[in-house]
């Protein structure tokens, strides 16, 4: 193995990480709270994972010559229905859009496969295009790592539900009573500071 593939291996394992931890957020919700708008710009789970299936095809796919007819839509964007790949539509089961996910992995994860890091792509909508491979892979992990934030919010505000899964919450182990008194006092530090 070269020190390339070791590189390739270790922005992989951070990709999936994410993509893992985004697809548990949805567990166990029902098809509302999947679908729910929790922020006043409507960010709602299902819709971080549609948007994100085009996000690896788009960045995957044409960008290094490898068309994908289902991207075209998001590529060709022409604004006329801003953030149409933000929210599921009703007739969008939640299987559609988890499954269009992991298709969009296999796309990513093959070009990965089958190209060099310094392989030379065309980003079309970005004003300095030319890029290579391991900068998009960057740029697609911070990407997913960003929505996965959103993600955690969302689902914390839903359930409560936190963490990278449902095992870890990577929490203080403290019993229930201690979170609202600690949330109290956190408020307390940021009067006394606004008061300042």
């Amino acid at each position: 193995m070269t020190a390339a593939d070791d590189v390739k291996a270790d922005l992989l394992r951070y990709l999936q990480m994410a993509r893992d931890a985004l697809l548990w957020k949805l567990d166990g919700l029902s098809e509302y709270h999947v679908r729910r708008p929790m922020t006043p710009t409507g960010t709602n789970l299902l819709g971080l994972v549609k948007h994100l299936t085009f996000v690896e095809l788009g960045y995957f796919g044409p960008t290094f010559g490898r068309p994908v007819d289902e991207v075209r839509a998001w590529v060709e964007d022409d604004g006329s229905d801003p953030n149409w790949d933000l929210w599921a539509t009703a007739d969008e089961s939640r299987e559609q859009i988890l499954d269009g996910y992991r298709r969009a992995w296999a796309v990513a994860d093959a070009t990965v496969t089958d190209l060099p890091l310094d392989a030379v792509g065309e980003v079309s909508w970005w004003t300095s295009g030319r890029v290579t491979l391991h900068r998009i892979l960057v740029h697609v992990i911070a990407e997913t790592h960003r929505h996965l934030g959103h993600a955690d919010i969302v689902r914390e505000s839903i359930d409560g539900a936190v963490g990278a899964r449902r095992d870890v919450d990577n929490l203080p182990e403290v019993d229930a009573a201690w979170w609202p008194a600690y949330r109290e006092r956190l408020e307390g530090v940021a009067r006394e500071a606004g008061d300042r």
